[in-house]
C-alpha cells in the first residue's frame, strides 16, 4: 500500500535502463574494479534523499580521488520493471536503489541476482545503527521473504504513517491533540457535532486502508504482526485485532466521522481536501510532509497515531548490491557513507527521516518534530510496515473490501471473511515456492 515514489517519478527525466554499455561494467561477472563506481537511484536532486545522496557522493570522492563515479538516474518504474532482465547480464550498476518486500528485492535475492551483505553488515556496524525493524526490510530468506536470512540490501532513511492535523481548526472548535484513541474519538465527535466531517479519507487508493491497520495495530502486539507479515504463526482474521479494528472503522462511518463519498476518491483527492481546509485530520505517511509545508497556508502540525505503540511505517527503499557488480568493496563503502552523520544530517534538516541522524542538528520546528515522532517509533522497535505487504496482489483485496464497508455494502464479519481468503492463498503460494 505504499505510494511514495509518483510525485518523485514525475520530477524525473525518464533514461532508459541499457542492458549493455554502463560504466563500471566492462569486465562483468563480479571481477574486481577498484577504479569506477556506478550508481542507480531515482531520487529527484531537490528530494532530501537526493540532496543526501549528494552529498554521500562528494565524501566518496574526496576519500577515493582515484575512483570515478557514475551516477545513473533512473525512474523508479523503470528499476522496478527491468531490473531481473538487466541483473542477468553482466553490465550491471555497482550499488543501485531498490525497493523493499517480497515482491522486490525478497525476488531478485532469492533468483541470485543480489549480493549478499551480512558480512559487511556486521563488520561495519550497520547490525547495531539499525533497529530490529528496520533490519527486517533488508533480511531474506531462501524464498525471498523478508525478516530471516542474510543480509541483502541496507535502508537509511525512513517513512511511517501519522496524524496531520489543522491546528487553526482544532483551536477554532476547542480541540485538543489526542494521546490516546479515546481522546481521538472524543475530537472526531466534537467536529462532528459542529458539522465538520473530521477525518480526510480515501477509498480508492491506499489510505483507508492504513487508517484500517493503524486500528487493528491499536489491539495488537508484536506477536500478531510478526505471524500477519512474517508468516511466524496463524492469523485469526476473526479474531479480536481485526474484528474490533473494522468494527471500529464501520462505526466511525457511521457516526460520519468519515464523509460518505470516501469510497470514490483518491489519495490525490484526500491530500488536496486537507490541504485546503476542508478538514481537520489526516491519517497518513510522511510523504506528504513536503507537499504540506509547501502547499497548506492553514497553521498544522503533525502526531503519532494515538495510543499505539506499534505503528505504520517501515525503512526507506534499499541500497543493493547486484551479483555481477564490479565494484562490490566500493559499493559497501558508499553505501556505509550513507549512514555517517554528515550525510543524515543533511535528510533530517530536508524532512528524509534519517535513521541515524541526529534530531537536535535539525533547525525547522516541524521537521524536528516529525522526525522526532519517527524517532519515538524507532525506539520502541515499533515500525509494523504496511497491511498489503503480506502476499502479491492484496492491494486491490484491501481496497475492494474497504470500500464495501464504506458503501455499506458488507458487515464488518463479512470484510474480514474477504480480506482472509486471498491472504491464506497468497501465504501459501509463497511457502511453498
Amino acid at each position: 500500500m505504499l505510494r511514495t515514489r509518483k510525485p518523485l517519478v514525475a520530477a524525473l527525466v525518464a533514461l532508459p535502463l541499457a542492458l549493455a554499455g554502463c560504466a563500471g561494467g566492462g569486465s562483468g561477472g563480479g571481477d574486481s574494479d577498484d577504479t569506477t563506481l556506478t550508481i542507480w537511484h531515482y531520487e529527484s536532486e531537490t528530494s532530501a534523499m537526493g540532496q543526501a545522496w549528494a552529498k554521500a557522493i562528494e565524501i566518496f570522492e574526496d576519500e577515493n580521488p582515484d575512483v570515478t563515479v557514475d551516477v545513473q538516474k533512473q525512474t523508479f518504474e523503470q528499476i522496478q520493471k527491468n531490473a531481473k532482465i538487466v541483473l542477468t547480464g553482466d553490465d550491471v550498476p555497482d550499488v543501485m536503489e531498490y525497493n523493499k518486500g517480497n515482491a522486490t528485492a525478497g525476488q531478485l535475492a532469492s533468483q541470485g541476482l543480489l549480493t549478499p551483505l551480512t558480512d559487511a553488515a556486521k563488520e561495519r556496524g550497520w547490525d547495531t545503527t539499525l533497529s530490529g525493524s528496520l533490519q527486517t526490510t533488508a533480511t531474506y530468506d531462501e524464498n525471498g521473504l523478508m525478516g530471516s536470512g542474510d543480509w541483502y540490501g541496507v535502508p537509511n532513511y525512513g517513512e511511517f504513517v501519522g496524524v496531520y492535523y489543522n491546528k487553526d481548526m482544532f483551536a477554532q472548535y476547542g480541540v485538543e491533540v489526542p494521546t490516546t484513541l479515546a481522546e481521538l474519538e472524543t475530537a472526531m465527535a466534537t467536529f462532528q457535532a459542529a458539522g465538520v466531517i473530521p477525518l480526510a479519507e480515501a477509498g480508492a487508493e491506499y489510505p483507508l486502508g492504513q487508517l484500517w491497520y493503524e486500528l487493528v495495530l491499536a489491539n495488537a502486539d508484536q506477536d500478531f504482526v510478526d505471524a500477519y507479515q512474517l508468516f511466524d504463526g496463524d492469523v485469526d482474521f476473526q479474531g479480536p485485532e481485526m474484528t474490533e479494528a473494522t468494527e471500529t472503522l464501520a462505526d466511525w462511518i457511521d457516526k460520519g466521522y468519515i464523509a460518505s463519498d470516501s469510497a470514490a476518491l483518491t489519495a490525490e483527492d484526500m491530500g488536496v481536501s486537507f490541504i485546503n481546509g476542508t478538514y481537520p485530520m489526516m491519517v497518513s505517511g510522511s510523504w506528504w510532509f513536503g507537499r504540506i509545508v509547501d502547499e497548506m497556508d492553514a497553521d498544522w502540525g503533525q502526531f503519532n497515531f494515538p495510543g499505539n505503540t506499534l505503528q505504520v511505517g517501515s525503512s526507506g527503499n534499499l541500497w543493493v548490491v547486484p551479483t555481477n557488480a564490479d565494484s562490490k568493496s566500493l559499493a559497501e563503502e558508499f553505501i556505509d557513507i550513507t549512514l555517517r552523520p554528515e550525510v543524515q544530517n543533511i535528510l533530517g534538516e530536508a524532512g528524509g527521516l534519517p535513521v541515524a541522524g541526529d534530531v537536535s542538528a535539525i533547525t525547522d520546528e516541524r521537521t524536528k518534530a516529525l522526525t522526532q515522532n519517527f524517532n519515538d517509533i524507532l525506539a520502541a522497535d515499533g515500525l509494523a510496515f504496511y497491511p498489503d505487504w503480506p502476499v502479491a496482489g492484496y492491494y486491490d483485496v484491501l481496497v475492494s473490501q474497504l470500500q464495501s464497508l464504506v458503501n455499506r455494502s458488507k458487515t464488518p464479519a463479512e470484510v474480514l471473511d474477504g480480506l482472509s481468503g486471498p491472504y491464506e492463498e497468497g501465504k501459501a503460494d509463497l511457502l511453498e515456492g
